[in-house]
C-alpha cells in the first residue's frame, strides 16, 4: 500500500463542459498546464456502449482476444465468476479496439479526434495504444506517480497526448487521476522500479496535486510529459476508465536506449 502522503490533492482540475468548447484559450491552457478536462465528452448511451464492450470482452464472447490482464488470485476461479464477479477480478485491458466497434468508435469520436490534432498543433494523430484501466471496489491497486514518455520510445520532443474516459464516476475515494500542472515543462523524470516503474516516492511527497475528478462520460486530456498517478481504490465503488495514446502519425520511433537514458536503466521491459 502507498503512504497516503503520496495523493493529497489541493485543488480540482479545470476543463470546459463540452467539445465544442474548446478554443483558443484552452488549447492555450493546455500547453501551459499540460492537461484539460471536459466533463460532458461522451452521452450516456455512449459510456453504456463502451462498458457492454468491455463486459463482452471480459467474458469471453471473442475467444481470439487475449489481453486481458487479471489479478493473481482470480486465474484459477475465473470460470465460476459472474459478469459482475469477473470485472472485479480485472486489473487492466489492452490492445481490444480491433475486437469491438463500440470501443473502436469511442477511440476514433470525430470531436475528440479534432481536439487532439488542435492539441498536437494540427499534426494528424495516431493512436498507439489503447487500454481499459480497472480498479475494482475496496482492491483496485495505485498506479503510481510517472510520465507516461517514459514508456514510449518516441522521441522526447514528440507531442504526445493521452485522453483518459470515466465510464464510472471517477471521485478521489475510487483513484481518479491526480496532476502535477505545468511540471510538464520540466522535462524527463528519473524513474525506479519499485511499485511500478514510477517516480521516486520522495520526489512527490510533500507536493500538492491537482485531482480530475470526473462523471460517466467525463474526459481528460493530458500531456506525455505531465507526472499524475492514482491512488488505490479505497471507497465501495467500482473505476473503469478507457486510456488512449496519440502522437503524430508521421513520428518514427526510435531505439529504446535513448528512452532509458532520458528516464531511468531501470525500465527495459516494462509496459504502461
Amino acid at each position: 500500500m502507498h503512504a497516503p502522503e503520496l495523493y493529497q490533492p489541493e485543488a480540482i482540475g479545470q476543463g470546459v463542459e463540452h467539445f465544442s468548447d474548446i478554443g483558443p484559450k484552452e488549447i492555450a491552457f493546455y500547453h501551459e498546464q499540460g492537461y484539460l478536462i471536459v466533463r460532458q465528452a461522451f452521452t450516456p448511451a455512449e459510456v453504456q456502449a463502451g462498458i457492454d464492450g468491455l463486459v463482452d470482452l471480459i467474458m469471453g464472447k471473442r475467444p481470439d482476444f487475449t489481453h486481458i490482464y487479471f489479478e493473481g488470485k482470480a486465474r484459477d476461479i475465473l470460470p465460476t465468476l459472474n459478469a459482475d464477479q469477473r470485472q472485479d477480478a480485472v486489473r487492466k485491458i489492452g490492445d481490444f479496439v480491433e475486437f469491438d466497434a463500440r470501443l473502436k468508435a469511442i477511440s476514433h469520436h470525430p470531436a475528440m479526434m479534432d481536439v487532439v490534432q488542435r492539441l498536437m498543433g494540427g499534426a494528424k494523430p495516431g493512436m498507439f495504444q489503447d487500454m481499459a484501466l480497472i480498479k475494482p471496489p475496496l482492491l483496485g491497486r495505485e498506479k503510481p506517480w510517472h510520465q507516461d514518455k517514459a514508456y514510449f520510445e518516441y522521441p522526447i520532443n514528440t507531442p504526445v497526448v493521452g485522453v483518459w474516459i470515466a465510464l464510472d464516476e471517477a471521485t478521489v475515494a475510487n483513484g481518479c487521476m491526480q496532476l502535477l500542472p505545468g511540471r510538464h515543462k520540466e522535462g524527463p523524470i528519473l524513474h525506479f522500479q519499485r511499485r511500478d516503474w514510477q517516480i521516486c516516492d520522495n520526489t512527490i511527497l510533500g507536493t500538492k496535486s491537482v485531482a480530475a475528478p470526473l462523471k460517466p462520460g467525463g474526459l481528460l486530456f493530458f500531456d506525455g510529459m505531465l507526472p499524475h498517478g492514482t491512488p488505490h481504490n479505497s471507497s465501495p465503488k467500482r473505476r473503469r476508465a478507457l486510456q488512449f495514446h496519440y502522437a503524430p502519425a508521421d513520428v518514427t520511433k526510435e531505439p529504446k536506449e535513448n528512452r532509458l537514458k532520458n528516464f531511468g536503466s531501470e525500465g527495459k521491459n516494462v509496459t504502461c
